[in-house]
């Protein structure tokens, strides 16, 4: 868990970088509080085998800004959990406990779920420390997972993009990397929208149907556990194959870093609309800009749910939820989208612009001794 953190950070944080180890359970962890000048910082866990400082460091960063561009009461903070999130279960609630009691007196972080943790985890943590967001609905949480808070505000956010002429939903053909709970729900409010979904992936590989995957079909097949690449409604592939395939739409809704330097001048789409943080690379951004693809910022497309947990921390319904979700990501995105247009600047430079400026404005209202 080599930190390279202090060369990112700056005035706006990290508050706190915790590195959590406790090797008689076999946890290694990690927990960026960066910035909490708008109240106690909201982010998810995430549990990768491969999870480092640097990418913890860089989500809680974007949390700080997908929190400030809402106007929500909270900073922003990540976490992560040094293992295989396919462990068996009584394993994972063994470490998620443990990761709870660790970070039981740091109550400036709020955590919710993230890749690889779900609602049941939340469950656990709940019962260790007594403050998560997406808590199961038996609990009185709204599972934001289960609801599809995420994919639900990236179908606004292409609304908003198609208003603004960028692309037409009707008959868009969708590629989607991470057919999880971002991708599936992303996938299903595109479809209700008249988009076509030609291709997914998940950890094991993907699928490709040029004429449409037959969603309902490989939905009930995804939730029954198979590989996606098994389904028989299309051509296998490699994850890499996805990259350069020709779509109008495509969702990055897993790990960092999908699309770089090395990549981005061969991908053949109209929008790229992020389900998961930090999947364009500032290079990828700009070679984007250049080719008239239009990328908008994951802080601001994939902000639904966050918003979704801190209207159940405040007490709200699901229903209150989605008519925020909706009304905040339907204002942010139009807002950035017009900006961008204004000053011929990328979405991204916009994005940023208005998100930090409302942080250090926040911040000005903090105590500084």
């Amino acid at each position: 868990m080599e930190a390279q953190w202090h060369q990112l950070s700056d005035e706006l944080g990290p508050e706190k970088v915790i590195l959590i180890t406790e090797p008689e359970i076999g946890l290694r962890a990690i927990l960026v509080v960066d910035n909490t000048a708008a109240g106690p910082a909201i982010g998810g866990i995430r549990m990768a085998p491969d999870v480092t400082v640097d990418e913890v460091f860089r989500l809680a960063r974007a949390m700080t800004f997908k929190n400030s561009a809402a106007g929500l009461r909270h900073g922003g903070g990540k976490a992560g959990i040094i293992g295989d999130p396919d462990m068996p279960i009584h394993e994972k609630e063994r470490l998620v406990r443990a990761f709870g009691v660790a970070i039981r007196d740091i109550v400036d972080y709020i955590p919710g779920p993230d890749m690889g943790i779900d609602e049941a985890c939340m469950a656990y943590l709940y019962d260790e420390i007594g403050r998560v967001v997406g808590l199961p609905k038996v609990m009185g949480g709204i599972p934001l997972d289960t609801l599809g808070a995420t994919g639900f505000g990236l179908a606004i956010a292409a609304e908003v993009a198609e208003e603004l002429g960028y692309v037409a939903l009707d008959g868009a053909r969708v590629v989607i990397q991470g057919f999880g709970a971002v991708g599936t729900h992303g996938a299903r409010f595109l479809a209700e929208r008249g988009a076509v979904v030609v291709a997914v992936s998940d950890s094991r590989g993907g699928i490709v149907a040029p004429d449409g995957l037959d969603l309902d079909k490989l939905l009930l097949w995804k939730a029954d556990g198979h590989p996606v690449r098994e389904f028989a409604g299309g051509t296998s592939v490699f994850h890499d194959e996805l990259i350069d395939l020709e779509c109008d739409i495509w969702v990055p809704a897993a790990r960092p870093d999908v699309f770089t330097s090395a990549n981005a001048a061969t991908v053949r789409t109209k929008v790229v609309l992020p389900g998961a943080n930090i999947a364009v690379t500032p290079a990828a951004d700009e070679i984007f800009f250049e080719r008239g693809i239009l990328s908008i910022p994951d802080f601001i497309a994939n902000a639904g749910g966050v918003i979704c947990g801190a209207v159940e921390y405040a007490g709200g319904t699901a229903t209150q939820a989605f008519q925020v979700i909706e009304e905040k990501i339907r204002a942010n995105t139009r807002e950035v989208l017009e900006m961008a247009r204004r000053d011929h600047v990328m979405p991204s430079a916009a994005a940023f612009t208005l998100a930090r400026q409302r942080v250090v404005e926040m911040m000005g209202y903090r105590r500084s001794f």
